[in-house]
């Protein structure tokens, strides 16, 4: 099921597009790297964690100020073109 419960402004949608994109970016790079070039392994790892943390931080402050309805199964997803916010649960 997927259901549309809200929306958001442009400058959140861009927020968290960067996350996302980021998030993504973070990790491909993951994939690829090994933990032979430790400095760099540990950067990946903690700014994979940071990201992460803010990522989900967005949705949490978004989800309280709009009030959007959810589910113990559900995710929301965000629709970039439209900025609608959608809410996912394939459980119903």
């Amino acid at each position: 099921m997927k259901k549309l419960v809200g929306q958001v402004t442009e400058a959140e949608r861009d927020e968290i597009q960067r996350l996302f994109e980021r998030r993504n970016g973070l990790n491909e790079l993951a994939r690829i790297l090994t933990a032979d070039n430790a400095e760099l392994y540990e950067k990946l790892v903690k700014d994979l964690g940071e990201t992460g943390t803010k990522f989900q931080n967005w949705w949490d402050t978004m989800a309280a100020k709009y009030n959007w309805e959810s589910t113990p199964n559900g995710n929301w997803e965000i629709n970039f073109d439209s900025c609608e916010i959608y809410l996912v649960d394939n459980t119903l």
